[in-house]
């Protein structure tokens, strides 16, 4: 169960989004990956139980993915 939503700014080396965004969609926990404009190249929603479990996807799984330059984690909060 998805108790934890986040948003992850990713910008990749050019030429390398369409890759990044289909390696993206394989990964458990991202529930939805768009490429966008701006400083941004993807914006992916990171759907996890705790925010241990976004810590570890991020660090364990997205950022070995080739080609990602940097990225920046937003947590979703309840107003």
């Amino acid at each position: 169960m998805a108790d934890t939503r986040s948003y992850l700014l990713v910008e990749t080396s050019v030429g390398k989004t369409r890759d990044v965004v289909s390696r993206l969609r394989t990964v458990e926990g991202i529930s939805y990956v768009d490429m966008v404009t701006g400083p941004y190249d993807i914006v992916a929603v990171l759907e996890t139980k705790d925010l241990n479990e976004v810590g570890n996807l991020v660090t364990e799984y997205v950022h070995v993915i080739p080609g990602i330059l940097r990225t920046i984690t937003c947590l979703a909060v309840s107003v």
